[in-house]
């Protein structure tokens, strides 16, 4: 709101002298880090509030586990606020608002994508929290295939719309490791040949699927205080990054795709950055508050989101390993379980427990070291994934 309404009141600023002093907001790199402190400082100042509220409304974890041997380790969470998520989005959101240029479809498609993904994560939220009220005493939200149905559908929808738009002829390209988008030395812009370009089918396909595995592999990976709130905010600065590449003409030096209104995705990654520091101050152990799936749904699919439109998927893979660490260890769970299950119906695990991050906490490691790790881990494997973009 704040860059529309200096664009339309350039003229007058510039007649009476002050455009100098308001022209900074027609950076956008200055856009995104004033996003950056401005969520910062919204999860910070409402944080207390916002807990106290949700104290109040008694919206706090059961301090109950599924599995035995991670019963104490629940119970010591028990009556912490959870659905912290509404304070992180809520400062996303008005971050963005106010500083990134919203009539661009893609920070609007952005938006859409990270408040759904919140509703969806606060439904489920909400039913595991009243489970108790409910017969049988059940812990269950949605169901998987309920949220699959909403996080596939919306993500398709999305991704549609976005190949759509005139962002230049990679809009839609395969962008594989270490493959040059663009002739070197030749002109400006002058694409490879033999590139991949994707019909919209098979980009929409990806896109919806990457979305929605991300989402839910962010939601895996909250499981101990400060480890998905960190991980999202170091890939957060990763993300900023790519998105001024993609969108400048910087894009063409590096031989990476250029995709035109990407840049103002760096202000929603920078954003998404300052409010996960912020709330770091919140959520770090022993945790004031947790951001529940409200939160962790929301920052998985913003984070798959960006890369999509960027083109720039296997770089964010490789940003976000700890994902796939989360994510792989559940499935590789759930299929040897199934494929060892006997007559008896107990089947072999591969770890303690699944989460890899439990499995970790079995093994003796503390909750902090776990944490601490994941985010070195992420962190090295961020800066590998910008040094990437400098090998074609």
């Amino acid at each position: 709101m704040l860059y529309l309404l200096l664009r339309s009141l350039t003229g007058w600023l510039d007649q009476i002298g002050l455009y100098s002093v308001f022209g900074l907001l027609d950076q956008v790199e200055f856009r995104a880090l004033a996003a950056a402190l401005l969520s910062f400082a919204l999860v910070l100042g409402f944080g207390r509030p916002v807990i106290r509220w949700l104290r109040a409304k008694k919206i706090g974890d059961t301090g109950l586990s599924d599995a035995a041997d991670l019963a104490a380790h629940a119970a010591s969470k028990a009556n912490t606020p959870t659905m912290g998520g509404v304070l992180l989005i809520g400062a996303i959101a008005v971050s963005c608002l106010l500083l990134a240029d919203i009539s661009k479809f893609y920070v609007q498609a952005g938006l859409i994508i990270m408040l759904v993904h919140a509703g969806i994560g606060a439904m489920d939220d909400y039913l595991k929290l009243t489970a108790k009220h409910r017969p049988e005493n059940s812990r269950q939200g949605l169901y998987a295939w309920e949220k699959l149905v909403f996080q596939l559908g919306l993500a398709g929808v999305i991704v549609f719309f976005c190949s759509r738009q005139d962002s230049g002829p990679l809009t839609t390209v395969l962008n594989l490791p270490f493959q040059r988008s663009y002739v070197p030395g030749a002109e400006e812009g002058q694409v490879e040949p033999g590139l991949t370009i994707l019909p919209v089918a098979a980009y929409v396909l990806i896109g919806m699927l990457l979305i929605t595995w991300t989402s839910n592999a962010s939601n895996l990976t909250d499981g101990m205080d400060g480890l998905a709130a960190g991980v999202c905010g170091l890939i957060g600065v990763g993300l900023f990054v790519l998105a001024l590449i993609a969108g400048s003409m910087f894009a063409y030096k590096l031989l990476v795709p250029r995709i035109t209104g990407a840049e103002e995705l760096a202000v929603m990654a920078a954003s998404m950055s300052g409010a996960c520091l912020g709330f770091l101050w919140w959520n770090c152990n022993p945790a004031s508050v947790f951001m529940g799936d409200t939160g962790s749904l929301a920052l998985g699919a913003l984070i798959a989101y960006i890369a999509v439109v960027i083109r720039q998927e296997f770089v964010v893979l490789l940003m976000a390993v700890v994902f796939i660490i989360e994510a792989g260890s559940v499935m590789l769970q759930v299929g040897y379980f199934k494929l060892t299950k006997g007559p008896s119906g107990q089947g072999k695990r591969i770890f303690r427990r699944a989460p890899f991050h439990h499995h970790l906490h079995l093994c003796l490691w503390t909750e902090t070291q776990v944490v601490a790790r994941f985010w070195i881990i992420t962190m090295l494997c961020v800066i590998l994934g910008l040094a990437s973009v400098k090998i074609r």
